[in-house]
Order: C-alpha cells, then structure tokens, then sequence
C-alpha cells in the first residue's frame, strides 16, 4: 500500500485593533505547493474581541476554499479520464 503524506500550514494574522482576521492555508505535496487559498473573519463592533473566534472562522473558511479547489482537481481529473478513449 502507498502513503503519501500531504501538509496543510495555515497562516493567522489579526489586524492592530482586533476587528479583522485573515487566514492563508497553503496545502504541499510531495514537497511542492500545490494549492492556496485565504479566509476572512470580520468582529462586529458591538462584540467584546474574542481573538480566537476570528482565528477559528478565518481559518475554517480558508479550509473550506482550500476543499472546494480540491474538489475541482478531482472533477477536472474525472473528466480527462471519461473523455474519449485515443488512438495511437
């Protein structure tokens, strides 16, 4: 059986005043990048900052496009396969 081993690092930063959240998860494969994609959280300026819950929300939204391209690659995969069989 072959295992392959795929590393997601995901990047958080706030802004100075804790009212915006941003998220970079970056998926590598094999050693090389393969795919990025970014999440945004936003605190409504009547709630008291809870930096987490903007980490949570940033990097679960990142996760979610990240998800969503891989998806596309195996549709897009799928697709090249099930066309016409060639003739060499």
């Amino acid at each position: 059986m072959k295992t392959e081993e795929w590393t997601v690092k995901i990047l958080i930063s706030e802004d100075d005043e804790d009212k915006r959240t941003s998220a970079t998860a970056v998926l590598y494969t094999a050693g090389n990048q393969r795919h990025q994609s970014v999440g945004y959280a936003r605190r409504n300026p009547d709630d008291r900052p809870v930096p987490e819950i903007g980490d949570e929300l940033a990097a679960g939204r990142a996760l979610m496009d990240l998800a969503d391209k891989l998806l596309g690659d195996g549709a897009e995969d799928i697709a090249e396969m099930s066309g016409p069989a060639r003739t060499v």
